[in-house]
C-alpha cells in the first residue's frame, strides 16, 4: 500500500512523474521502508480542458488503507506535491488527493 493512480495530460514525460510520485510516497515515512508495498500506474489523457487557458495537468490519488490520520494524510499529499514541483514543469496544475480504502472490504492475493 500505497496505489498511487496518477492522471496526467498526454503530452507531459511520465517517466519523471512516476519517479516524483514513488520518492514522495516513500519520503512520507508513513509506508514500509524500500517502498516495496508502493504501486504507482498512470493513466494519460489526449482530450481535456483545464479551465480556460490550456494546461497540463498531473492529478494523483494515492489511495491507502484507512485508519490514518489527517495529519498523516495531509504529509502524505504534500510530500508527493513537492516532489511533483520539482519537476518544475511549466504551465501545469499538480494536484494530490489521498483516499481512505476501507479495510474491511479490502482483498488482496498475490499469486
Amino acid at each position: 500500500m500505497p496505489h498511487c493512480v496518477i492522471e496526467y495530460s498526454d503530452t507531459l514525460d511520465v517517466k519523471p512523474i512516476l519517479t516524483a510520485v514513488f520518492d514522495g510516497a516513500l519520503q512520507s515515512e508513513l509506508f514500509e521502508p524500500g517502498g516495496a508495498d508502493i504501486k504507482v500506474r498512470a493513466q494519460a489523457y489526449q482530450q481535456h480542458i483545464s479551465g480556460a487557458e490550456h494546461r497540463d495537468f498531473i492529478h494523483v490519488q494515492l489511495r491507502i488503507l484507512s485508519g490514518r490520520n489527517l495529519a498523516q494524510k495531509q504529509h502524505l499529499s504534500q510530500s508527493v506535491l513537492n516532489q511533483l514541483l520539482k519537476l518544475e514543469l511549466i504551465s501545469c496544475s499538480h494536484t494530490v488527493e489521498v483516499v481512505d480504502i476501507d479495510r474491511a472490504s479490502y482483498a488482496k492475493k498475490v499469486s
